[in-house]
């Protein structure tokens, strides 16, 4: 991961959005936004510590100053969209209902404790997210919830509020603002990185995809990686659906899904798609897994722990 080693890049997008994008887009450099109206502004999710987002809202002040932040939108449960809240100050925090109660299994201190604990699990949850600070972190919950679709006015502009999950998370939500003929997706979008469906399933999050494909838009945010446009949707769009087949078709086989998600890694690399050149490639055994679940509710998962153990080993090869 060299997201720390990289200073983040604020963008000024068309009519008044600003993208405010973290290299390099792997675990926990996420990305946030900000729609700058009339006296208000709206910010799209904030950063995976305190440290990060005080940054972010620095860089921001020149244009919050004359419109301050009087909405905060976090589009899903992460933490690494979503923990940095209690920094912002005076806003209404706006979720979907299942992304705020997602919020409550996940708190700061139980990643703070997963990153310092000795031995193996503390070396492996080290290597994903020993770059951040979780000590300090006070979750600051969303204070209106909503289902399906929200259009709230942030200093008379327009921000179309609309739930796409279940997909990443339980509660996906992405932000439209028409007048910008932009997006912010929050993570229903990786670009140059491997998407991961935590949720699924599939299907929904490659509709999700279809949804924005058929938006007036010319500019998205992603939650990860650099800021792109419908290329960049059909891209995802191509991977969900590729691992959809590849991994039904290996269910129906009988193979267990480790051993699928294997197999279809194999597969990619071989075939030397663009997804081959993706980073966290190791993700594809969380997505076959949400696959398999998909398909037969009784089937057991692993824990996250092992999870991300899974991912690991996938990534060393």
């Amino acid at each position: 991961m060299t997201g720390h080693l990289t200073p983040p890049e604020l963008h000024e997008l068309s009519d008044g959005c600003l993208a405010y994008v973290q290299p390099d887009g792997s675990w926990g450099w996420s990305n946030a936004g900000l729609v700058v109206g009339d006296g208000a502004s709206l910010l799209v999710d904030t950063l995976f510590d305190l440290r990060l987002t005080a940054k972010m809202l620095e860089a921001l002040t020149p244009y919050t100053r004359s419109a301050p932040i009087r909405s905060l939108v976090n589009t899903h449960a992460n933490g690494d969209h979503c923990y940095g809240n209690q920094l912002v100050n005076g806003a209404e925090i706006i979720a979907s209902t299942a992304a705020a109660h997602e919020m409550t299994e996940v708190p700061p201190a139980m990643l703070a404790a997963l990153t310092k604990a000795p031995g193996e699990v503390g070396d492996l949850f080290r290597g994903f997210f020993g770059a951040f600070h979780f000590e300090g972190i006070e979750m600051k919950f969303p204070t209106r919830t909503f289902d399906g679709r929200l259009d709230i006015e942030v200093g008379g502009r327009l921000v179309e509020l609309i739930e796409v999950g279940p997909a990443h998370t339980k509660g996906d939500v992405i932000a439209y603002v028409p007048d910008a003929r932009t997006v912010f997706t929050g993570d229903v979008l990786f670009i140059g990185g491997t998407p991961i469906v935590w949720a699924g399933p599939l299907t929904n999050w490659i509709a999700a995809c279809d949804l924005m494909l058929g938006m007036d838009i010319e500019t998205v945010v992603p939650g990860h990686g650099p800021v792109t446009d419908k290329n960049g949707i059909v891209q995802v769009r191509d991977y969900l659906s590729f691992v959809q087949s590849a991994a039904v078709a290996r269910q129906a086989s009988g193979m267990d899904a480790f051993d699928a998600a294997r197999e279809i890694a194999s597969e990619i690399g071989a075939t030397g798609s663009s997804f081959a050149a993706w980073g966290e490639a190791g993700r594809i055994s969380v997505n076959v897994e949400t696959v398999y679940r998909s398909i037969d509710a009784t089937h057991q998962s692993p824990d996250v722990v092992e999870q991300f153990r899974r991912m690991a080993l996938l990534e060393r090869g």
